[in-house]
């Protein structure tokens, strides 16, 4: 990349109508995604990634660690409240609609979200028409500790993959992919991914994580090297630090990313100081 870095964000503001596809493409647009969708063509995109608030429903006091404690540094962050499921259900509505419309015909879309709200997630999607294509159970292999013992230990996430319709085909799948990441001989869909940690994830000048919630760049390499192709259109309308719009740029695609929050922006920006690049990883098939 040797663009200047201030080149890849795109301010967002009243006074913009519509964007033109040569204008927000590889650029992170920062603004509101509810503002932005709006203004982005009709069947700009190729593959949609998804990963729209929780909606944990924490509860205002501070979760401890039993042993010592200390805070669990979880999602506290202001983007995962709502008043009510109706608040959260009307969002999501409003930005699938919105995806939906600057969708291809051809295109899919990626959803991933934890038990919290991935239920409701499908079943708007459902009453919206989408078609459901498969799901995909992330496993992780190093999940968050159980400190408090009274449940089971969350250490899965799901995705959804689906069309925009059920009349859309001749959408992109690599079946030889899908068997090499998946268990046993054929693609199925449980992946094994450890969470961000270490180098990959994105911190401050002080060390602290930037984002609560950042995935790891291989769940984003299996889902935009099997469903996309080359030269192709990543979309990512709730960008965080990057992480669609990194590993799309490192795998020959290009992207369009919407992020509102200026330290998300700054991570991202901090990311693209050097050229994307995608470290080959052993792919572990420890489940069968």
């Amino acid at each position: 990349m040797n663009k200047k870095i201030s080149e890849i964000v795109l301010k967002d503001n009243k006074s913009i109508i519509n964007y033109s596809l040569d204008q927000i493409t590889n650029k992170v647009i920062h603004g509101d995604a509810l503002d932005v969708l709006k203004k982005i063509p009709d069947g700009s995109v190729d593959l949609v990634f998804m990963d729209p608030p929780y909606f944990l429903q924490l509860p205002k006091k501070q979760l401890k660690r039993w042993n010592v404690k200390s805070d669990v540094n979880g999602v506290n962050d202001d983007w995962d409240k709502f008043e009510s499921f109706e608040e959260y259900d009307e969002f999501i509505s409003i930005v699938l609609d919105e995806v939906r419309r600057i969708m291809k015909e051809n295109a899919t879309i990626w959803i991933i979200s934890t038990y919290h709200s991935i239920f409701r997630i499908g079943k708007i999607m459902q009453d919206k028409k989408f078609w459901l294509l498969s799901n995909i159970s992330w496993i992780k292999s190093n999940p968050m500790p159980n400190w408090l013992g009274v449940r089971f230990t969350n250490a899965t996430e799901t995705l959804i993959w689906a069309t925009k319709n059920k009349e859309a085909k001749k959408y992109t799948f690599k079946k030889d992919l899908a068997k090499r990441y998946g268990i046993g001989k054929v693609g199925a869909n449980v992946w094994l991914i450890p969470l961000c940690t270490g180098k990959e994830r994105i911190k401050d000048s002080e060390g602290n994580k930037i984002h609560s919630t950042q995935k790891p760049l291989e769940l984003l390499r299996r889902i935009i090297e099997i469903t996309s192709n080359e030269e192709d259109i990543i979309f990512d309308p709730m960008a965080g630090v990057g992480t669609a719009g990194y590993a799309a740029k490192a795998l020959n695609r290009n992207f369009i990313m919407i992020e509102k929050e200026k330290k998300y922006i700054e991570g991202i920006v901090q990311r693209f100081k050097s050229e994307p690049k995608l470290v080959e990883k052993k792919v572990k098939k420890e489940i069968e």
